[in-house]
């Protein structure tokens, strides 16, 4: 069992779903002050996406992650910046192979395109984040012909990229098979110690949302790790539970789940309070931003 605690939330995704809850945040302003109200119910790490603050669609722009880095950072809330990489990698396949491929709702860039906001931040120097994702290997996400794309050496060169522009790789794990590239990136030198590495459970179609799939991975983890996991939709908060029980640390927020109960819309903020209750109730302590940036050796 974790008996210290690093609670993470992941305010607002890329998916359109999310967006039907009056809790969704689509501006820059909006983005950050869920963060910054995750962070004062005791979220430790808020993970950010950003959208098009018009049309509410999924957004790679550097000024919109400016905007909302900025605004936390001014805020005086402490609290760890995680910033997504994982936008362009999707492909939409066509039924006629390369005659109709690619298809529309692909993104699929370069991965340093991938990372362009956060080389832009990093090289700026004022509002850098903590913390930045990489998604550890391809996918096939739901159920037609839509993929998502992250090679071998897509990886390699994006975790290159974060050594050099030192930014902890947060190691986002999908399947049995992405855990197993993770510790061959260790192998090679690409990823320091402490490595950073999440459990992503309950996404069609990667690792199932059950207890013995999440035993397996954590099983096969590197022995010089900071994990955590997450689940989607109703397992969100069982997930909590199971994440101590296993050691681990906890992922919460509307990326990953709309509801505090059946029908009833959250905020973050009572994400996380819900997420803390439990960890509290199971004997164990939330540690602070400042007790994480010291576990996850955040420089």
């Amino acid at each position: 069992m974790n008996h210290e605690v690093i609670i993470s939330c992941a305010v607002t995704g890329d998916d359109t779903k999310v967006t039907k809850s009056p809790h969704c945040a689509v501006t820059p302003a909006q983005i950050a002050a869920t963060s910054i109200a995750a962070a004062q119910a005791g979220a430790a790490i808020v993970h950010i996406h950003v959208r098009d603050p018009e049309t509410g669609a999924f957004s790679m722009e550097t000024r919109h992650y400016r905007e909302v880095v900025k605004i936390i950072r001014e805020s005086g809330v402490d609290v760890i910046v995680n910033l997504t990489c994982g936008m362009g990698g999707y492909i939409v396949v066509g039924d006629k192979g390369l005659a109709d491929t690619p298809g529309p709702g692909s993104d699929f860039v370069s991965q340093e395109d991938r990372m362009r906001h956060v080389i832009d931040l990093c090289h700026e120097g004022i509002y850098r984040p903590d913390i930045a994702t990489l998604d550890c290997g391809s996918l096939n996400f739901g159920d037609g012909n839509r993929a998502y794309v992250s090679t071998p050496n897509y990886l390699r060169q994006g975790a290159a990229i974060l050594k050099e522009l030192k930014v902890k790789p947060e190691l986002e794990v999908f399947d049995t098979g992405n855990l197993w590239f993770v510790k061959q990136m260790i192998k090679e030198g690409l990823l320091e110690a402490p490595s950073l590495i999440q459990l992503c459970a309950g996404i069609p179609y990667g690792v199932p949302a059950d207890v013995a799939h999440l035993l397996a991975m954590v099983n096969s983890l590197p022995a010089d790790c900071n994990w955590g996991t997450f689940a989607i939709s109703r397992m969100q908060m069982p997930w909590v539970a199971q994440a101590v029980l296993l050691g681990g640390n906890v992922r919460v927020g509307l990326e990953d789940n709309l509801y505090l109960s059946k029908g009833v819309y959250a905020s973050n903020a009572q994400l996380v309070e819900k997420a803390r209750t439990i960890i509290e109730a199971m004997g164990a302590r939330v540690l602070s931003p400042a007790e994480a940036r010291e576990r996850l050796q955040l420089r």
